[in-house]
Order: C-alpha cells, then structure tokens, then sequence
C-alpha cells in the first residue's frame, strides 16, 4: 500500500480523500486534524461561527459526498434543523443556510468516508486534535513530525490541505481582533463604539456577532427582518469602514451549472496566453466586452462598454453604486434580486461576469509585472465584487440593524492611517479620524509566501529554489526542488493564491481533491509555466 498523510481534514483534506476512495486502489492513510473533530473545517465549526452566520453557497452548488448536501438536510430531524432557524418543509437547492449546520453535514459526509475506506481495504488512522509541526522530504518519502508524537512517520505522499490561514486567538486583546476568527466568537463586547475593518460578508459575520450579544432579530411571515436592541445597549455603534465604502450586492439567481461561453471561451484564453504576455490583459479584455455584448448588448451601451478599457471598466462598474447611499443601494438590489428569484430571471451581464472570472483567471500567471498590477486593481475586484455577492438574508440584517440607527458605512479611500493601542484604535484618513473601543479586522485571506509556511523544514527546503510561494504542478504537488517534487501535494489555498486570485469555496476544493488523487494513482506532474512572485 501507498502510505499518505492528508495534513487537513476540512473541506480540500475531505474531497482528496473522497477522490482517492472514487480510484477504488487501497492506501494506507493517516488524517491529522489539529481541531477536536475531523472533517469539520474551520468555516464552519461552532467554535468559530454563530448559529447567524451563513454559508455563502447553496446545496445546488457544493459537489456531493455520499449524499447532496439537500438530501442530507432533509434526513435531519425538524427540532433539530429548528435550532439553527431552519424549516424543514421550506428547505430548497438554492437556500443559504448556517455555516455551522454545513460543517455537520461534512463531519457527517467524512465519518462515512473513513467507513467506507476501511471497507474497501484502505488502513485509515484518524489524529484529531493533533497538530503537525514538520515535514520533510526524503530521497524515500516524507517525515512527518507532529504533536503528542514521540517520534516522526515516514509517507510516500503528504498533502498539505490545512486551508484558510488567520491570526491565533493569543494575538487579540479584548480591544482588538485581528480576524473575526481569533477569540470573537467567544469575547464579551460591550456595548460601545466598534469598528470593523472590511464590509464583505465576513465583516457583516463581525458586525452580527457583536449584535446578538445585545439585542434580537426577528423575521416577520414576509420574510422581513427587525433588529430590537435591547435595554442598557443604547450605547451600540458599528462602523463598517472600507477604502470604497460600498456594500457587497445580494446573491442573484442564475442557471447552475453554468452555461457555456461563446467567446471568451477556455481555448480562447488558451490562445492569448500563448501569444505571448506583451497585451495580453488587452487582448483578453476584448474578449470580455465581445462576450458582454454578445450576451446583454442594452446594458453594454447603457455604460458605453465599448469606449471602455482593463483599466477604466472598474469605475464604469461602481460609479453608480458610488453615487447613492450604500444602504439605498442595498434596499433596491435586495429588491430586484428577490423579484428575479421568484421570476427565474437571469440578468445576462451579471452572469456573464460570473463566469467569466474562472476562465480570466488562467492569464494571472502570464501576465507581466505592469499588467499584473493593473488586474489587480480593476478587473479582480470586479470579479471578487461579482462572485462574492452574499445572501439576502444577511443583506435584510444589515438592513435592520440601519434602521434600528446602529449600524453605519464609511468609506476610507486609499490612503488611510490605522494604529492600534491598547485600548483603542484610531484611523485616521485625509479629512478625518475614527476612533474605536473595540476595533475587528475582518478583510479576507491575503496570499501567503513560502516564509509563512508553519512547516520550518519544509520551508528551507523550497527556500532553495529562491522561490517565494511554493511552485506547483497541474495536479499540485510540489516542482522545485528537484528532490521535493512529486512527494508533496500542495492544497493549501493561501499558497495558491498568488497564481490563481479567485482559488476559494467549496468547488475549487472539490477541484483540488480531485487533482491531487489522480497525481498519487499516476506518480507524475506536469509542469506549469509561471512567473516569478510580484510584490503588490
């Protein structure tokens, strides 16, 4: 048997395993789970998420285990789905529910994974609260060290799929949080003037796991949503701050699985690419607008797409957004999103955008330094703006927690000053400053560098190459050095996002597991071309 170590078991750890059970070859592998339960992940464990917060994807998009995630649902007893707010005879493929109700159905999907394993003649050992401090490889394998151990293991294969990367709860104070996941979940806020840093859905996720501790929510028979702060918090005020100020749109409704594009298609992109990096951000553009006015031609008038470029499209995107109250804005897409939901109607342009961001994203690493820098600023924050759309239901709170006067936006611009001390933090900005008695910085992952792997061995060895995030093949495991490749699969996606800036959610994970399954029934990597890192 193959001796594989899966370093990970939230969702990327639980679909390679999946992936490898599908290939029906036994292995030996051992699963290391720093959490008390494996198979849950981090976005979705209860220590981390409150019975408020949702997931920002529907059962019709998450790839099945042994069972949709819908299925799954509608095995579950009715007091029990009651708890998390949920009716069982609502329940549908399209419905937003709360992270921690997921993070049951993958806990669930897995231990049927480890059964089903150990059924089909796979040796499966399970390490939960185990953290694993060291790899290394070997010219016969990896050694692997790891908690509570007294001694290393050697593997054939480590997969590295350990996930989102945050600040540790040691590192917050009672003043400051350096992620909504460091000790939030479980700190007492009082009720003063708190300043969250990002208004994405993880900033919304801050903003309500302050809220609930001094107020309720109630949801009317209309689906309407009012916020009642309760007596002694009259001092509540959240501040969402941002360089732009704008509120993410609500999730709209759209054909899944996705259909195809016409122009901009996969060997289109494939083309360009290998045209050569000299225009190509240009080139692809034009793709884009082709692809848009194919699809909604009034709208690509209306905002004059084709005396547009990579650069200036960004503003044309926002301008009108930028032009009304964020909260007015929110009220009136909620609006037109729920309306479109009941009609099944699909806005062309904002689909087009929707799919067009997986195919775009093959160019990132192809791109020269200067129009890497210009994605980066216009057309990626279009495409995050698009596909990172949240659920109504988040968008209805925030829209309560306006009109019960506590909840505010404001945007910082560019060039802003934050310091934090002890027991306060100040932003200071052209024309004024913010001050904070409790501050949560809720801005999403950032990309990761060979430097910031927790694996000190592991990272001298890559450090060789000179290489800055580790180099990985099409099915990732690691190119460089010569002696390291093919004996670690690299899932982990922090790492992965220098190259691939869209590498997140439930499907790219289903994605990787895939690909890392077929490098161990296969033994090889195809090498990639790729630039080298560009500070931004």
């Amino acid at each position: 048997m193959k001796k594989i170590a899966i370093i990970g078991a939230g969702p990327t750890g639980i679909y390679t395993f999946f992936s490898l059970l599908k290939h029906k070859t036994p292995h030996s592998v051992t699963i290391y789970e720093q959490a008390e339960e494996a198979g849950v992940g981090m976005p979705y464990s209860d220590e981390d998420n409150s019975r408020m917060m949702l997931a920002n994807i529907a059962s019709i998009e998450i790839p099945p285990l042994f069972s949709t995630y819908i299925d799954w649902l509608r095995t579950q007893d009715i007091v029990h789905l009651a708890r998390y707010g949920v009716d069982k005879a609502s329940l549908h493929v399209r419905q937003f529910l709360p992270r921690i109700l997921l993070g049951e159905y993958f806990r669930d999907q897995f231990l049927k994974l480890v059964q089903q394993a150990r059924k089909s003649g796979f040796e499966v050992n399970v390490i939960e609260s185990c953290q694993v401090t060291d790899l290394e490889a070997l010219p016969d394998g990896v050694t692997i060290w790891a908690e509570n151990q007294s001694r290393p293991e050697l593997f054939d294969l480590a997969i590295i799929a350990t996930g989102h990367v945050w600040p540790a709860d040691d590192t917050a104070t009672r003043a400051f949080f350096p992620s909504p996941w460091s000790g939030l979940m479980a700190a007492d806020i009082s009720a003063c003037n708190v300043g969250i840093l990002g208004t994405s859905l993880s900033g919304l996720d801050a903003a309500m796991a302050v809220v609930i501790q001094h107020g309720t929510f109630t949801e009317t028979d209309n689906h309407s949503v009012t916020f009642r702060l309760d007596e002694g918090s009259e001092s509540l005020n959240i501040v969402l701050a941002s360089r732009s100020g704008i509120l993410p749109e609500a999730d709209f409704y759209c054909p899944i699985p996705y259909e195809s594009l016409t122009f901009a298609t996969e060997q289109a992109i494939a083309n360009e690419i290998a045209t050569g990096a000299e225009g190509l951000l240009d080139r692809v553009f034009a793709l884009m607008v082709h692809e848009l006015e194919h699809a909604d031609p009034h709208w690509s008038k209306t905002i004059a797409l084709n005396t547009l470029n990579a650069d200036s499209f960004h503003d044309a995107w926002f301008a009108e957004r930028h032009r009304h109250d964020p909260f007015r804005w929110a009220e009136s897409n909620l609006e037109e999103v729920e309306r479109n939901k009941r009609d099944k109607r699909t806005v062309p342009w904002r689909y087009t955008i929707l799919r067009l961001h997986e195919v775009v994203q093959d160019i990132v690493p192809h791109l020269n330094e200067k129009d890497r820098k210009r994605f980066d600023a216009g057309l990626a924050r279009i495409f995050i703006d698009n596909y990172a759309a949240i659920p109504s239901e988040s968008i209805r709170r925030l829209l309560a927690l306006r009109e019960a006067g506590i909840i505010s936006v404001v945007a910082l611009g560019a060039d802003y000053n934050m310091e934090v001390k002890e027991s306060l933090t100040v932003i200071r900005t052209q024309d004024k400053t913010y001050e904070f008695d409790v501050f949560i910085d809720a801005r999403g992952q950032k990309p990761l560098k060979t430097k910031d792997l927790p694996f000190p061995t592991l990272r001298k060895q890559i450090e060789t190459t000179g290489d800055v995030i580790p180099d990985v093949g099409d099915d990732y495991t690691l190119l460089e050095p010569e002696y390291v490749r093919g004996k670690i699969a690299f899932g982990a996606l922090p790492y992965l996002m220098h190259d691939q800036p869209f590498v997140q959610g439930l499907v790219v994970s289903a994605e990787i597991g895939e690909a890392i399954a077929q490098a161990v029934v296969r033994q090889t990597s195809k090498t990639r071309k790729r630039l080298p890192f560009i500070e931004m």
